[in-house]
């Protein structure tokens, strides 16, 4: 018999440890995003044993590359992509390669593409490259050609407005309803972006069957939230985390980010829904059935990061359906599934009004009272690094400098401190939730982050457009690589296409800029020479802001660890029935500060656990130690842990073929520094059947 995850609230039939077969159907596992199995064989008792089963090289990797892939188990096939994204069929006990199918026909990739894995459903395997969405056949890897033009449709297209030439692509695969495709979408935090519109497509033709507005239109509920006529140039909103389905009520709900540009909004006063905000759609038609705004006119970049999970919960003794949601400043809401009416008491709490000239932040904002934050909410001197003497030097004079009140202080010209930082917090890999005991699974990072705004009439078109992520000397920073070699790894037409087409999260610059000027940049990252400051103030568009980011990086201190006491990074469960935090430990290592005895000081980490019914929590994420690990889910004892070849930035996937169970995580790397990696790593059991 085969035995699938794909409704892991009921009871299986038949117990999991007797079938010789059991899938990973979908990503994270199930479609409440709970990332809970029930597989078996892999016990707390025997998880030490675990060893190397097999390992896949993709080759794809290359410098500054990422592999995020959540992979896709079905019929003891696995279905994952690469950091090239390129798309791959496995065999899942072997590692053997079955097909592969590269969208790009050997061209090298133009930048770095983040991707979380594919939808596989039916006869078709759907995933996005850049503005694509493709389907290709399961047993071939070619593109279906009734499917759209020759196999892809253009995700630029039915957006409502003019996007012809801006960058939308989707980093995180959807969910299938039907014979829909529902589905966020990933495009540019600056301007100009296009909006953020969760859109639901035919599996079998590609046609767009429906969109919901996330920037909502003339008449629609939410309008007048933004300035008259701001959803002909806003952009952002959008659900990059994913999407999760209630199949059985027809809902899907979805979590979005801030709107762009996200550190200063004149062009886009008011609150701004349907930004940060919770939504419950009819699933057949994208009707909104009920939201919650989280954060009213986000000017920190602190997008809700992760997809909402279905979960129940225990209230007077009775089962409650509800949503849980975490975000990056460390919180955990919980809704009424149907009503979205939130279970914890919220309150409404009074923030600081000073910003930059043209723009206007909410005067309150609200919280969660309950559960705790699992993320700390100020920083103060007193929270400072102690690593040594000269580091808390280093720290104390970046603090002073970047002088920041309040959690909500606006962005500025002096510069604020944001923290938990846009990095969470809270991340993509999002949660993993326990039915059994109510508890949910949370890692955060414990980084802040240094942002700085000046004027834009100051700089050159080089400045204006590109230094706020790659700095103003072309050396690059957290959100963006360094320029410096450009010329030496891409020639002036791939530079060009780069700036006109841009790559996910940049920007596509074809809609604001004229050929010239995207020529004058191409010739100053060329040559270092920079003749453009004239040319700013001749050429205005309407997606021009009057500032923009002059510094946005990691707060660190003189030798590169993090400018806070550790730990600077958490692995934590909460309890949702009582709202209550049930245990926190650190989570993660620096190799060079272990090595000399300083252990235990908690990471960044990116990618999720996943939570077995027979007590495991199963996690990499850490960015430095390239390790993963196995915890007991009710007390975070260490169980287990090996070593991967590279940092495991993903959220792990466990299946069993042939009455074998096995964990595989994608080693990809690549974040904040980390060396860059490409290759699968399958573990299980040497004495398992097989």
């Amino acid at each position: 018999m085969r035995l699938t995850l794909a409704s892991l609230a009921l009871p299986f039939v038949a117990s999991a440890a007797a079938a010789q077969n059991a899938d990973w159907p979908v990503y994270h596992g199930n479609d409440d995003h709970t990332h809970y199995s029930r597989l078996s064989q892999i016990t707390p008792a025997n998880v030490k044993q675990l060893k190397v089963a097999w390992t896949f090289d993709t080759g794809d990797a290359f410098p500054g590359s990422e592999m995020q892939a959540n992979p896709i188990v079905i019929d003891g096939v696995m279905y994952a992509t690469t950091p090239k994204l390129q798309v791959l069929a496995l065999d899942a006990a072997t590692g053997k390669p079955l097909w592969r199918f590269d969208p790009q026909n050997g061209a090298p990739p133009t930048s770095r593409i983040r991707h979380r894995g594919v939808v596989v459903t039916g006869d078709r395997v759907l995933f996005n490259y850049r503005n694509r969405l493709y389907a290709l056949d399961r047993k071939t890897g070619q593109p279906i050609p009734s499917f759209g033009r020759n196999g892809w449709v253009d995700l630029r297209e039915g957006l409502g407005r003019g996007t012809e030439g801006l960058s939308v692509s989707a980093s995180t695969p959807g969910v299938v309803y039907g014979n829909l495709l529902i589905m966020g979408s990933t495009v540019p935090e600056q301007l100009p972006s296009a909006p953020g519109d969760i859109r639901a497509f035919d599996i079998t033709t590609g046609k767009q069957v429906w969109s919901f507005h996330t920037i909502p239109h003339p008449g629609e509920p939410g309008y007048e939230t933004w300035p008259a006529d701001a959803w002909k140039i806003a952009g952002g909103a959008n659900a990059w985390s994913g999407v999760t389905l209630d199949a059985q009520r027809g809902m899907v709900f979805a979590a979005t980010g801030s709107a762009s540009y996200d550190f200063y909004g004149a062009n886009r006063v008011g609150d701004n829904l349907y930004a940060n905000s919770v939504l419950a759609l009819d699933a057949k038609t994208g009707q909104r059935l009920w939201h919650y705004q989280v954060l009213k006119h986000d000017v920190w970049d602190r997008d809700l990061p992760a997809a909402p999970v279905l979960v129940t919960v225990q209230r007077d003794g009775k089962p409650v359906d509800a949503v849980a949601q975490i975000t990056k400043t460390g919180h955990t809401w919980l809704f009424d599934r149907v009503t979205g009416a939130p279970l914890f008491p919220v309150e409404e709490r009074k923030m600081p009004l000073g910003t930059l000239p043209g723009d206007r932040v909410s005067p309150t904002q609200r919280f969660p009272v309950n559960p705790p934050p699992f993320a700390r909410q100020q920083l103060t001197r007193n929270d400072l690094t102690r690593r040594t003497p000269a580091a808390y030097r280093a720290a104390l004079k970046t603090f002073t400098e970047y002088n920041t009140p309040h959690p909500f202080t606006a962005p500025n010209g002096k510069g604020i401190i944001i923290y938990p930082g846009v990095d969470g917090g809270g991340e993509w890999g999002g949660p993993a939730f326990d039915p059994q005991t109510g508890l949910l699974y949370v890692n955060s990072n414990e980084m802040a982050w240094l942002l700085k705004l000046v004027p834009r009439s100051d700089a050159s078109l080089y400045g204006a457009n590109c230094a706020g992520c790659h700095g103003a000397n072309r050396k690059g920073s957290a959100m963006g690589p360094s320029l410096l070699d450009i010329a030496s790894r891409r020639s002036r037409d791939q530079i060009a296409q780069m700036i006109r087409e841009g790559t996910g999260r940049m920007p596509a610059f074809g809609a604001a800029m004229d050929g010239g000027a995207i020529n004058d940049i191409v010739n100053y990252l060329v040559t270092g020479k920079d003749a453009t400051k004239a040319k700013v103030a001749a050429a205005p568009n309407p997606y021009a802001l009057p500032y923009r980011t002059a510094y946005f990086d990691i707060f660190l201190d003189h030798e590169g660890y993090p400018g806070v006491k550790t730990p600077w990074g958490t692995l934590n469960a909460i309890d949702l029935n009582t709202g209550t935090m049930a245990w926190s430990i650190p989570f993660g290592e620096y190799p060079k500060l272990a090595a000399q005895g300083v252990k235990n000081t908690g990471t960044d980490s990116y990618g999720g656990a996943i939570v077995t019914e027979n007590g495991l929590l199963i996690i990499a994420a850490t960015t430095y130690d390239n390790k993963i690990r196995a915890f007991d889910k009710t007390n975070g004892k260490l169980l287990w842990e090996a070593k991967l070849p590279f940092a495991g930035n993903a959220t792990p996937s466990t299946y069993m073929v042939n009455g074998k169970q096995y964990i595989v995580i994608a080693c990809g790397g690549g974040k904040n520094g980390a060396p860059s990696g490409g290759t699968y790593v399958a573990f299980a059991l040497p004495n398992a059947t097989n």
